[in-house]
């Protein structure tokens, strides 16, 4: 998890996996030179659970190579992503590692609840093949992204030139590489989709994702 600035969330969200039914876990955390409370949040909850391992950034560096900062101190086997403005359901972690296992497969990722919402995100689009969906946007959640660690190795992390859209384009990557990855169709996340990094940066967002979309469909 990379944050900043969203007091507001922070501690709701790292509850959400400190509450997971799996426990073998670290929790890694990094703070993006956050100046609004954020980071004082995290230390109290760093001293209340030990898998909590925290990071600070001395300048704002944004999520892409924040979130290659983490992934560079990650030693598991799995990595799975949260957002700090999210909640993971308490099952979400049981639930990718034994669909990941069952099926054999590098990672997965699921569907999620709107926050404040019963409905469902992207629910009818993953009953498609997602290399039709790339060709337009990324049908699976950030959030819930769940890889081995060798396959970001292999990628060699999130591409530290797209500031923004950086999952559409890892994703888009991956799938070029025929890695195997699936949607398991059940909610185990709540996406917040008020005032966040895509509603406030919109434009920026589509920008980078246009040139994705450009170099995917080539």
């Amino acid at each position: 998890m990379s944050v900043h600035n969203d007091a507001i969330n922070i501690e709701s969200s790292v509850l959400s996996i400190l509450s997971q039914t799996y426990k073998n876990y670290e929790f890694l955390i990094l703070d993006d030179c956050s100046t609004d409370g954020t980071k004082e949040k995290l230390i109290q909850l760093e001293k209340k659970d030990k898998r909590i391992k925290l990071f600070f950034n001395s300048t704002n560096l944004g999520l892409t190579k924040s979130l290659n900062i983490l992934l560079n101190h990650s030693t598991t086997e799995f990595i799975a992503r949260q957002d700090s403005d999210d909640l993971s359901l308490t099952d979400r972690l049981e639930k990718q590692i034994k669909f990941v296992k069952k099926f054999n497969l590098d990672g997965c990722s699921t569907l999620s609840y709107i926050k404040n919402s019963n409905q469902i995100i992207n629910k009818k689009s993953s009953f498609f093949k997602p290399e039709y969906f790339l060709k337009y946007k990324n049908p699976f959640i950030h959030g819930t992204y769940f890889l081995k660690k060798n396959i970001y190795d292999k990628l060699n992390n999130y591409d530290e030139r797209f500031y923004y859209a950086q999952d559409y384009k890892f994703i888009t990557e991956l799938f070029k590489r025929n890695i195997n990855f699936k949607i398991l169709k059940e909610p185990l996340y709540v996406l917040n989709l008020t005032n966040n990094i895509s509603t406030k940066y919109y434009e920026e967002q589509k920008q980078f994702a246009d040139l994705v979309k450009e170099n995917f469909n080539k």
